[in-house]
């Protein structure tokens, strides 16, 4: 996809954390970690981004990784923090819920402005 000079949607995931921003396709990893890191608090190299299944090099651009500018279809990438031990934690990501299967039993009376479960 070509998008120099244009901007890609993100979407920063850590446990139950998410960061959604946009950025120049262009800016070096690295410099993404400053931003998210001025946005938590942490230190950049505290911070381990992950794109797919791999630790995105900081050194690369955003543009050599699959960028979007979809805002409805961000780039999605994984964030971890260094531990006290000096590792990086193990990258988790709580998914988002989903309503349960009793949301399909309820309906709306209108002639009632209620809503009712059957």
């Amino acid at each position: 996809m070509d998008l120099d000079g244009k901007e890609t949607y993100l979407s920063i995931h850590r446990k139950n954390l998410t960061i959604s921003t946009d950025v120049k396709n262009d800016i070096l990893v690295n410099e993404l970690k400053r931003i998210i890191g001025s946005i938590i608090k942490q230190l950049p190299k505290d911070l381990q981004l992950h794109y797919e299944d791999e630790i995105m090099d900081g050194t690369k651009p955003l543009s050599y990784y699959d960028l979007s500018d979809d805002i409805q279809n961000p780039m999605l990438i994984g964030l971890s923090l260094k531990m006290p031990n000096g590792e990086f934690e193990p990258l988790e990501i709580t998914p988002y819920s989903s309503p349960s299967s009793d949301f399909d039993d309820l309906i709306f009376s209108e002639d009632e402005e209620t809503f009712e479960i059957n």
